[in-house]
């Protein structure tokens, strides 16, 4: 048994020196850039939320159980990794104490003989064997070759992940040789439990003591051998992920990556823009080696599942955004400038040429590793955020690298410069008056019928003020969105909530420029405007866009401006529970909603807008096959609202026609950006006779008024 134990310590000696060379690779690789201290901080922070987060997403698989086949498998699969580790260290033992006595009876001290244990580790190793199936038909019956675009594993690497299975299937049929052997040579820690095992033992022993002594040898060689070469296959695939991912979890935003923007950083310290030694060539990721380790700990724990690309509005509409290459394309340019960026100031110019070659390639650009078109077609919408089972921040990197496009290179869609001018010289996107903020007030005060009276701000909010409406730039100057501006201000009338809004005083929130890359004039906005609502007194809002909304209440905080921020849909709902407001009048029409990505998935404010229509009499509510957190989007938020749209299917017309399945009288929502988006998309159908001109798509908040009033709602 000695040279049983002397060939198992050698390999063990290379596989684990091998596997530590290239952690201290990637470590060193990881710290090139700049340091991202907040989520240090954070973690230290909320210890209580990090364990909760480790217990449902890394062990719980909360994410990856959404997806019931795959889910299931990778859930069984993952577990046999923490289980079959006793196997593992009884294998290590029975090596050791085999050289030692010269019988390999080892069994974990406590518990090593217990049947349950010896149960539970064949059952985790069948399953995962059956998990091993499941993915292999998965990936088969989606393969690349097969669906093209369609399949979520298009632009994978291919080739590891079969590997990996391969491994995976080794390491359980020499645990399952070795543990058969042992037991019918007396060596098993096991007299009964370990079913598996006992099933092997069976065919093997016909062949006799001897034989099943070699192979109880050989087989613990071997299944200790598959594990090591699987360690060092790991650290060097795409696999890392079973290491990185715990860490991943720890380190990343909280509740998750949607929601607020994060401020930009230099050298980890929030960008002062009034600084005077600001170095504005620094300002976003320009190069890879401006990625913070937590975006390198990105890249090294993407599994390439392609479930982000799956559920991606610009893949779906054949734009060549993809969320997962756009993380694997920086993490292999990142791999192949590493030599360089890992080297001492005084060996680089000493490296091989192909290294030296691609420091010339552009992050972004049209032969860079990002293509511009890629990083323009994104909505924002989060939904790879959403659906990533390890807690990659896609959007960020997206924003990190437009903050540099924006405010270092100039370059940016030509369309979206016209949206800055106007947001830099009258505050709102369009360009129109500040004047014209006010004019759905004269409208609604001037109706002939049920005129009503609504409070301008001059200094201060009044006492006896509840809420100040936030009107918001579509809500003050869109004709079709201040339709649900005059439903929410008479639905409040009717309630008996006192608000008030700031009228000319209201300015863009800045959520356009900040999502295009424009940090600096969203610094700009957000301040000017919390200086208004602070000077005013405010401390409750109520907001109809749901992009105001995530940033009144999301992004201010980070400039100093805390409100009590909700959605105008979330405040109706309240209303209507407590009997303030009483839709009485039926409305017998089949009725689809669209979930706002900037309600739903940034926010997490699926169930309100959904029981107000539940409240209304006569609504039958038809779900798309796209909705809640698997929500489809309009095609308008991360600035795309003011770019044209040139590449592939048009979202909002990709969004209309899966409304259209469900034969629908009326497309609710509750955004004035989807109101508007699927509007058009809506007119273009009916253009073309490929919807019914009845056919319209309201606000939550109109169907409420519509009910409560008996009577279609006043636009004038």
């Amino acid at each position: 048994m000695l040279w049983v134990a002397i060939i198992g310590l050698v390999m063990t000696a290379v596989a684990v020196a091998l596997a530590a060379r290239r952690v201290l690779f990637l470590y060193q690789l990881a710290t090139v850039g700049p340091p991202a201290p907040e989520r240090v901080e954070y973690a230290k922070n909320n210890v209580g939320d990090e364990i909760k987060a480790q217990l449902v997403e890394v062990f719980g698989q909360k994410k990856l159980l959404k997806w019931t086949a795959s889910g299931t498998a990778h859930f069984f699969v993952m577990w046999a990794f923490f289980i079959l580790a006793t196997v593992y260290l009884e294998a290590y033992g029975s090596l050791i104490q085999g050289a030692i006595t010269g019988t390999p009876d080892f069994h974990i001290p406590l518990i090593g003989t217990w049947a349950v244990l010896g149960f539970l580790q064949d059952f985790i190793a069948v399953a995962a064997l059956i998990g091993l199936i499941a993915f292999a038909v998965i990936r088969i019956k989606n393969s690349p070759k097969k669906l093209g675009r369609r399949s979520r594993f298009s632009g994978s690497h291919l080739g590891g992940a079969w590997l990996v299975l391969f491994m995976i299937f080794n390491v359980i049929w020499t645990m399952f040789l070795f543990r058969g052997a042992a037991f019918n040579t007396g060596n098993l820690p096991y007299a009964s439990g370990a079913f598996a095992s006992e099933a092997t033992a069976a065919l093997l022993r016909p062949m006799g003591a001897s034989a099943n002594e070699v192979l109880e040898h050989v087989g613990l060689l071997l299944h200790i051998g598959v594990m090591l070469v699987f360690l060092v296959i790991v650290v060097n695939s795409k696999h890392l992920h079973i290491f990185t991912a715990p860490l991943n979890v720890m380190f990343s935003r909280r509740p998750d990556g949607n929601g607020p923007a994060q401020p930009m950083r230099i050298d980890g310290k929030v960008v002062d823009f009034e600084d005077e030694d600001l170095d504005g060539d620094r300002l976003g990721r320009g190069k890879i080696e401006d990625t913070t380790w937590k975006g390198f700990l990105d890249f090294y724990t993407c599994t390439e599942c392609g479930r982000c690309q799956s559920q991606c509005p610009a893949w779906n509409t054949d734009k060549p955004l993809s969320p997962k290459m756009l993380i694997l394309d920086q993490r292999d340019h990142a791999f192949k400038v590493a030599p360089y960026l890992t080297a001492a100031q005084d060996q680089r110019a000493d490296l091989h040429e192909d290294v030296l070659a691609l420091l010339d390639k552009p992050l972004v650009g049209e032969d860079g590793v990002i293509h511009p078109d890629v990083l323009w077609s994104c909505t924002n919408c989060g939904a790879c955020v959403e659906q990533c089972p390890v807690d990659i921040e896609h959007i960020d990197h997206i924003l990190d690298m437009r903050r540099y496009q924006v405010m270092v290179e100039s370059n940016f869609p030509s369309e979206a410069g016209v949206m800055v001018k106007n947001l830099e010289n009258k505050g709102n996107p369009w360009g129109m008056s500040e004047m014209k903020r006010a004019d759905w007030i004269e409208e609604l005060a001037g109706r002939e019928v049920d005129p009503i009276e609504v409070q301008l701000i001059d200094e201060k909010m009044p006492e006896d003020t509840e809420y100040l409406f936030w009107v918001g730039c579509a809500g003050a100057l869109e004709d079709r969105a201040k339709k649900t501006t005059k439903a929410v201000a008479e639905l409040l009338h009717v309630a008996g909530v006192k608000f008030a809004v700031l009228g000319p005083m209201e300015a863009c929130t800045g959520d356009p420029a900040r999502r295009l890359g424009m940090e600096f004039l969203f610094d700009m906005l957000a301040k000017q405007n919390i200086e208004t609502l602070n000077e005013a007194g405010v401390k409750k809002i109520v907001a109809t866009c749901p992009h105001c909304f995530n940033t009144l209440a999301n992004e201010y905080p980070q400039l100093g401006g805390t409100y009590e921020v909700v959605h105008h849909t979330q405040l109706l709902a309240k209303l209507v529970d407590e009997g303030k407001l009483v839709p009485v009048t039926p409305i017998e029409e089949k009725i689809t909603y669209h979930d706002p990505c900037f309600l739903g998935r940034h926010n997490k404010v699926y169930s309100q807008p959904r029981d107000i229509m539940a409240k209304v009499p006569g609504v039958q509510a038809q779900e798309m096959h796209r909705h809640k957190e698997r929500g489809f989007c309009c095609g308008a938020g991360g600035a795309r609202m003011w770019m044209e749209e040139r590449i592939g299917k048009r979202i909002n017309t990709e969004r209309v026609d899966e409304a259209l399945t469900t034969d629908p009288d009326t497309i609710s929502t509750a955004c004035p950006f989807c109101l508007v988006m699927l509007g058009d998309s809506i007119n273009e159908k009916k253009n073309a006779g490929e919807a019914k001109e009845t056919l319209e798509v309201v606000d939550v908040s109109q169907l409420l008024i519509k009910s409560i009033k008996g009577q279609p709602v006043k636009t004038s």
